[in-house]
């Protein structure tokens, strides 16, 4: 493995900070300074220090924050289109890491991705109603009557009512901005919500899962490793 890629994967930063660090002189491998950020080393069997402090190496799956661009759909491979896989080195699509639930071709924002179908099945699983907080621009007047429909659940174009959702008014207008927490996932939900209002999401972008706000340090298709911590906040999700 890349010295670059594990010291990301225990918590020390986007590749791009790992390089930094690497850099400065505080990172040695058996007592040997490390400064190229593709040395291959074996975390199994070399001793990796930063600023004189051992790194542990945590195992086997991959936990990744991704910052979904717009244009990339949620799938593992696709003959036609380009896939958030398709965003990943090479290194980490060894690991064969999958998206954790979807967001649409045209939504940007968080997107985990992992191979521990465990958790994914945890994030997933309607019976926890995990929240997920998106970010909305929407073309009309948002109102204190709409709020009160999410909260009581709005009707979709096939029947299908929704289950209590939390709207918030960032400001209202011609066009308004919003954010919305909903615990469920149907198909193009949140646009379809507002279409049972009269009103049509122009700009759509998922900003918290659960415990986890995306990092705003990551530029649109950026990616990193989560921090152990991270990853113990999603799987002590509730």
């Amino acid at each position: 493995m890349r010295i670059d890629k594990l010291l990301s994967n225990t918590g020390f930063g986007s590749r791009k900070e790992v390089k930094k660090l690497l850099k400065t002189g505080s990172v040695s491998v058996n007592d040997a300074v490390v400064k190229d950020p593709q040395t291959h080393i074996d975390p199994n069997a070399d001793t990796i220090t930063v600023h004189g402090e051992p790194v542990e190496y945590r195992g086997e799956f991959i936990y990744l924050m991704m910052n979904k661009p717009s244009g990339v759909i949620s799938a593992t491979e696709d003959d036609h289109e380009e896939t958030v896989i398709d965003l990943l080195e090479m290194e980490d699509q060894i690991y064969e890491p999958f998206p954790v639930g979807r967001l649409d071709k045209d939504t940007v924002g968080l997107l985990l991705l992992t191979n521990d179908g465990q958790l994914a099945h945890q994030l997933l699983s309607p019976k926890k109603h995990v929240p997920k907080t998106y970010y909305a621009k929407i073309k009309g007047l948002v109102t204190d009557s709409d709020i009160e429909s999410f909260k009581q659940g709005v009707t979709l174009d096939d029947g299908y009512l929704t289950k209590p959702a939390d709207l918030v008014i960032l400001s209202s207008g011609d066009e308004s901005e919003i954010e919305l927490t909903i615990t469920e996932g149907k198909f193009h939900q949140v646009k379809r919500m507002f279409e049972a209002v009269g009103k049509k999401v122009t700009f759509l972008m998922r900003i918290k899962m659960g415990p986890l706000p995306l990092d705003e340090s990551l530029s649109l298709g950026e990616y990193r490793d989560l921090t152990e911590e991270e990853i113990e906040s999603l799987k002590n999700t509730k």
